[in-house]
């Protein structure tokens, strides 16, 4: 997989423009069963991270991913920017310059065992999670990048009828039922931005 820093700079202002340009729908979603911030949070971290380009980007792959991570921990507020931020960071430290697919497997695997300790959370309970670890079945067994990205749209829909136990959301109880969860929601949508980028840059 070729990463080289024009893939890199293209990664980094397709992820910072999926929640940039989502982030209305992101906070409609949030009002709903959450603090109704997710979607500024989110575009104000990413909003950071483009602030850092051309430079992040003259970083090896690995590097850039952990610098991502740090600054959305720092700018991206709630429970959104330790657990997005520890997926960027975790990846960073497992994942070489140059990945082959199997290794970005295993390197995607490692960061969302962190999320789910840093969260302390499973699949299941109307997180990031419900889009992370059903896209991560699809992409470890071969899926192409439309797979992928359909999985994480479809993951995210699927969180509409889950009852919430964990993140603010749990607080509503079964009120909760009946709404996207908005973690899963961005997840897929930086899903689908990378995956997208990738497929017809990278060669993934």
């Amino acid at each position: 997989m070729n990463l080289d820093r024009a893939v890199r700079e293209k990664l980094v202002r397709a992820l910072a423009a999926s929640m940039i340009e989502h982030a209305d729908e992101l906070t409609s979603l949030d009002q709903a069963i959450g603090d109704g911030d997710h979607g500024l949070n989110m575009k104000r971290g990413f909003e950071a991270v483009l602030a850092t380009l051309p430079a992040l980007a003259e970083k090896p792959a690995p590097e850039m991913l952990k610098a991502i991570g740090v600054t959305l921990v720092m700018k991206v507020g709630g429970a959104s920017g330790p657990l997005v931020g520890t997926f960027f960071m975790e990846l960073g430290k497992a994942l070489p310059e140059q990945p082959t697919r199997a290794e970005l497997v295993a390197a995607t695997d490692k960061a969302i065992d962190a999320v789910k300790a840093r969260g302390r959370s499973e699949a299941g309970q109307k997180t990031l999670l419900d889009v992370l670890v059903p896209v991560q079945a699809i992409f470890a067994a071969g899926g192409n990048a439309a797979a992928i990205a359909a999985e994480a749209a479809k993951a995210a829909e699927r969180t509409t009828p889950m009852l919430a136990t964990r993140g603010r959301a749990s607080f509503l109880g079964e009120r909760s039922i009946g709404h996207m969860d908005p973690g899963s929601r961005s997840a897929s949508l930086l899903i689908g931005a990378a995956v997208a980028t990738l497929e017809f840059e990278a060669g993934l």
